[in-house]
């Protein structure tokens, strides 16, 4: 939606003359006229500014909820990197006890041969 403002856009008030009584009444009707123009650009203004603020409002919400995903994402990432560390840290902790229980097996018959 555009909205254009500037002056003379309402009409001109100047050269108004009161002198006689038709005069003064023709003047209050094109006085009336600018308050009325005036009311209604003010009333789209207000009704714009609104519809700004729930924006804003709108926007801000879905930013803090963007975050919040993001951050239950990096989350889960974590854990499922903690796993898998703690995984591997028990397979090697695994390995390395077969490994030690592989070379004291020779050790051992050489023990009882010797």
């Amino acid at each position: 939606e555009s909205l254009r403002v500037g002056e003379g856009e309402v009409g001109e008030v100047e050269g108004i003359n009161v002198s006689t009584q038709e005069a003064a009444d023709e003047a209050i009707t094109i006085i009336n006229d600018a308050i009325e123009t005036v009311s209604a650009e003010r009333s789209k203004l207000g009704a714009m500014q609104n519809r700004l603020e729930h924006t804003i409002a709108n926007l801000g919400t879905s930013a803090e909820n963007l975050q919040a995903a993001e951050s239950r994402i990096r989350d889960l990432d974590m854990a499922q990197e903690i796993m898998e560390f703690t995984k591997s840290n028990i397979l090697n902790q695994a390995a390395t006890a077969m490994l030690a229980q592989a070379n004291m097996a020779p050790q051992t018959v050489l023990q009882l041969l010797g």
